[in-house]
C-alpha cells in the first residue's frame, strides 16, 4: 500500500499513527516483496505475523498459500483488517498485545515460522517471550530497529552485548539480512531499521539448560560493572560457581559481558549436574 493509499485509509478510520504503539507502516512495495521473498512461505505452513497493521504484508503472506494468524493491537486495525481479509479461509486475526499472548496454547507442539514488521515497541519484549516458549518459531524473518539489530548480533566484550544477545543467541543463530532507510516507512521514524533472520538452532541442549543459562546470564548483567562470579552467589554456593568457572577456564575476574551465549550455556550445564548429585 502506497502513502497515498495508506494516507486516505487512515482519514476514513480516523487513526493517527501512534508514536506509543510504534506504528511506522512500510510504503514501499519493492521491499515488501523483497521481504516476502527472503522468508519464502509455503502453502500450508503456519506463519505468525505480529503487528499487521492495515494489511500489506498481510496480502502478500496470505497469497502464498500459507496458514496464516496475525496478532494487532489496534481495535480500528482490527475492524479494517477483518473486512479487508473477510473470507479468507487461511487467515486468523487476533486481537490483543503480541508480548502477553499464549503462543503454546495457539500453535501447540505444531512447527511455526514467524514474519513481522514488528512495532518498535514491543520488539525487545516480543522477542524475550516468544523465544522461551516451550515450542518457540523455527525462524522468524523480522524488521525492527537497526539499534536492537546490532544488540543482537553483538559479541562479547563490546557495548551492545547485553542480556538479550545471549537469550536470543542461546536458541538462535542470527543474521542481519540488510539495514533499511527510515524513507521506507510512512511516518517516517528517527532511527534507522533492519531486517534479521533467527534459525533456531538444531543442537539445542535441553529445555532446563537453556532457561537456566537464560537465569544466570539475567542475573549476571543485573550489575555489569560487578564480577558475574559474586553476582551469580546470590543463585548458587561461591564454591559451586568458583569450581564451575575453573572447569570452564573463566576468570573469577570476569563480567557478565565476558562471558559467551556458550559459555552461559556450559556453566548452566555444570550447575545443573551438580544440583543432581547433591
Amino acid at each position: 500500500m502506497k502513502k497515498a493509499e495508506l494516507c486516505a485509509l487512515f482519514e476514513r478510520l480516523g487513526l493517527h499513527p501512534s508514536r506509543k504503539l510504534g506504528q511506522n507502516f512500510l510504503v514501499d512495495v519493492n521491499l515488501l516483496e523483497a521481504m516476502v521473498h527472503s522468508a519464502a512461505p509455503l502453502p500450508g505452513e503456519r506463519i505468525l505475523e505480529i503487528g499487521p497493521g492495515a494489511g500489506t504484508m498481510t496480502e502478500k503472506l496470505l497469497e502464498s498459500g500459507c496458514e496464516l494468524t496475525a496478532v494487532e493491537i489496534d481495535h480500528r486495525l482490527v475492524s479494517w483488517l477483518r473486512e479487508r481479509f473477510a473470507g479468507r479461509s487461511n487467515f486468523t486475526l487476533l486481537e490483543g498485545d503480541a508480548c502477553k499472548l499464549d503462543y503454546q496454547q495457539i500453535f501447540g507442539a505444531e512447527p511455526y515460522r514467524c514474519i513481522a514488521n514488528l512495532p518498535y515497541s514491543c520488539g525487545s519484549v516480543f522477542l524475550a517471550n516468544i523465544s522461551e516458549q516451550p515450542n518457540p518459531p523455527q525462524e522468524m524473518f523480522i524488521l525492527l530497529q537497526k539499534e536492537m539489530g546490532d544488540r543482537l548480533i553483538a559479541e562479547p566484550d563490546t557495548k551492545d552485548y547485553g542480556v538479550l544477545t545471549v537469550r536470543l543467541r542461546c536458541r538462535y543463530q542470527i543474521k542481519m539480512l540488510r539495514s533499511i532507510s527510515p524513507k521506507v516507512f510512512f511516518p517516517e521514524p528517527e532511527v534507522v531499521s533492519a531486517f534479521l533472520q533467527l534459525t533456531l538452532k538444531t543442537n539445542l541442549p535441553e529445555t532446563r539448560i537453556v532457561q537456566l543459562a537464560s537465569k544466570l546470564a539475567g542475573c549476571a548483567f543485573s550489575q555489569r560493572r560487578k564480577k558475574a562470579s559474586k553476582l551469580l552467589q546470590s543463585l548458587y554456593p561461591a564454591s559451586a560457581i568458583a569450581e564451575a568457572f575453573g572447569e570452564l577456564g573463566i576468570s573469577p575476574e570476569a563480567r557478565a559481558e565476558h562471558l559467551s551465549p556458550e559459555q552461559y550455556l556450559a556453566l548452566a550445564g555444570i550447575l545443573l549436574e551438580e544440583e543432581s548429585i547433591l
